[in-house]
């Protein structure tokens, strides 16, 4: 009886899971984690760290050139945001120009690639030229423009003096600065999204043109009809990228104004730099940028609900 009664238990007993090092399949596990191990030191230290750090400087009083006189404020950083003029000026900057810049960007590239996806004989070349401002560095780009905005003897001016346009101020302008830089960041970013409408309308089938066309339809009924449903989900994708870029808009004002003229084209990201590192007041610089950390999250979170709602 007892023999039998300490077999049952034993039977009962779990046994053990060991973990066998020498198998093929832990072999693969243990690989991909040492993959993954130089990514997420970097991840960690260029990404998360400073994250944490400033959010803990957003709560002191950190000035750069005296960085042993750290002292803890709580949230007088945050309120001091709320009474800022040039935060509100900035934001007012960012919100402008997002709000120009995805739709004209958006409207620019899907025209180039309606324009590419037909039938030409130098669509290669066409379709390099486009994307040639894409692989530019920014800062270039923005010094290249600030020639052509010169007022006195930018190329711009030039070509409107031929049609009897009196010169334009342009950078040096607080009314058309901004606007400027609206020109300049489109010219610059619709040939990337370009690309992604060109593959986004090589992917809708053929056949429905054909039918649309059997059936009668117009080219503007079978653009808003067939085109536009069709690139919804690219749409979607281009919508979010561009907006991100837009919000985090820092070297097209860094360069060709520096933030003028009067602040009208100073952005969030801009007044952050400037704060941290001209001003070197980092604790209050941290907290815009903890404050500006949550407006991108609010703005991805309503994008992705807009999404989600209109897919279902």
């Amino acid at each position: 009886m007892k023999t039998e009664k300490s077999l049952k238990m034993k039977s009962q007993i779990k046994p053990k899971v060991r973990f066998n090092f020498n198998s093929q399949k832990s072999q693969e596990t243990i690989n991909g984690y040492l993959f993954l191990l130089p990514a997420l030191v970097l991840l960690g230290v260029f990404l998360l760290y400073p994250m944490g750090m400033a959010f803990y400087y957003s709560f002191t009083d950190f000035y750069l050139l005296k960085p042993d006189q750290i002292q803890f404020i709580g949230l007088e950083n945050f309120t001091y945001i709320f009474q800022d003029a040039e935060f509100k000026q900035a934001f007012k900057n960012t919100a402008y120009f997002a709000l120009l810049v995805v739709p004209i960007q958006m409207a620019v590239a899907l025209g180039l690639a309606l324009l590419i996806n037909q039938k030409l004989k130098m669509k290669v070349l066409f379709r390099t030229a486009y994307f040639s401002p894409v692989v530019m560095s920014l800062v270039v780009v923005s010094i290249l423009w600030t020639f052509l905005y010169n007022p006195n003897e930018g190329l711009i001016n030039e070509m409107l003096g031929m049609f009897g346009i009196s010169p334009q101020p342009f950078l040096t302008s607080p009314n058309q600065a901004m606007n400027s830089i609206i020109v300049m960041s489109v010219w610059q970013g619709a040939g990337f999204q370009m690309l992604i409408f060109l593959a986004g309308l090589q992917n809708i089938p053929k056949h429905l043109y054909e039918a649309a066309s059997i059936d009668g339809a117009t080219p503007w009924q079978r653009l808003w009809n067939i085109t536009l449903p069709g690139l919804r989900n690219v749409s979607v994708f281009i919508f979010v990228t561009i907006t991100i870029a837009a919000v985090k808009l820092l070297v097209q004002p860094m360069i060709m104004t520096q933030g003028g003229p009067l602040g009208s084209t100073k952005t969030l990201v801009y007044h952050i730099y400037e704060t941290g590192f001209n001003y070197r007041d980092v604790g209050y610089a941290s907290s815009m940028a903890v404050v500006f950390t949550i407006l991108v999250l609010i703005i991805t979170i309503v994008q992705r609900k807009v999404v989600t709602e209109e897919r279902g």
